[in-house]
């Protein structure tokens, strides 16, 4: 893990009470009976193995990690009364494994120069794209925005003519999209994310390779762990210096959607949303995982009352 993608003030300011609270929180782990982690075994199977070795903290014994994931949303079902999104209904007229969907979760926000520059790349990429677009950030409107959910204006935000031009291959909407319900649908090729873990599992259960563009707390080291390890991502370069280039998005896109390289990154989140259904089917490693935790708990209960 490079020194550069850990949390900052952790390295920066570790006499600050904020890393003082962290380190003090991670240590009040480490005396537990157990973890649950929202993840599957084989997803993240170096980190699993580390955390029950004996010499992962030396003189003492880390209490037993339960994976019980993926857990996400199930999102919106047929039959529900809920309004189907417009959205869900421009994905139904694109072909399949078509769309990059661009989503930096429920806080990430990007500058107004960033967001012309995205839209360059887009548009020359020649590829489908939705894109889920939040009030930039530094802008008057940021602090309005996360008070009352202010919509941003597209108009201002987007090249002039950007979305005459690609009216007929792309869909740009203000601020929110059901992303489970995007990342399920048959026309999504690629996800551009923040590499919040919530996303992470969201697409991999759905089987949608990942354009990582991490912004803050760990998402750095969830980046590293989803290009090295997992192997259901490349990365957007530029994400560290701050700022991507239309021409990255442009050639990451059509990597992606496009390129060898991208069919053998599908092949590969193909094989691990396999993976995590296993896991939770019947019998599978993240329901015999939670069976042991409550056995554990239920042990434990028992100890305690003699």
């Amino acid at each position: 893990m490079p020194a550069s993608h850990i949390i900052k003030e952790l390295l920066e300011h570790p006499e600050d009470e904020m890393c003082k609270i962290l380190t003090n929180m991670w240590k009040r782990n480490t005396e537990t009976m157990g973890v649950l982690v929202n993840t599957f075994e084989s997803l993240e199977s170096r980190a699993v193995r580390s955390l029950r070795d004996p010499l992962c903290v030396p003189g003492r014994i880390l209490p037993p990690i339960y994976c019980v994931g993926p857990l996400v949303g199930e999102g919106a079902k047929d039959g529900d009364g809920a309004e189907r999104n417009e959205c869900l209904a421009w994905l139904d007229s694109q072909p399949d494994q078509s769309v990059v969907f661009l989503c930096f979760g429920s806080k990430g926000t990007l500058s107004a120069e960033q967001l012309k520059e995205i839209a360059v790349g887009l548009e020359r990429s020649g590829q489908g794209f939705l894109w889920a677009v939040r009030t930039p950030a530094g802008s008057q409107d940021a602090k309005k925005y996360l008070e009352v959910r202010a919509e941003p204006d597209l108009d201002e935000l987007m090249p002039e003519g950007f979305l005459e031009r690609t009216k007929d291959r792309g869909l740009v909407i203000k601020s929110w999209a059901p992303q489970v319900d995007v990342l399920r649908h048959r026309a999504t090729g690629a996800f551009v994310t923040h590499c919040g873990w919530n996303s992470v599992l969201e697409a991999v259960s759905a089987g949608v390779p990942m354009l990582c563009w991490p912004l803050e707390a760990e998402q750095k080291m969830n980046k590293v762990c989803m290009t090295e390890d997992m192997g259901v991502a490349v990365e957007l370069d530029g994400y560290m210096a701050g700022f991507v280039k239309a021409d990255e998005v442009e050639a990451k896109v059509r990597l992606v959607i496009e390129g060898e390289d991208g069919r053998q990154l599908r092949a590969r989140v193909a094989a691990r949303k396999e993976e995590a259904e296993a896991a939770l089917e019947e019998g599978g490693a993240s329901r015999a995982a939670f069976v042991q935790f409550l056995l554990d708990v239920e042990n434990i209960g028992e100890q305690v009352g003699e």
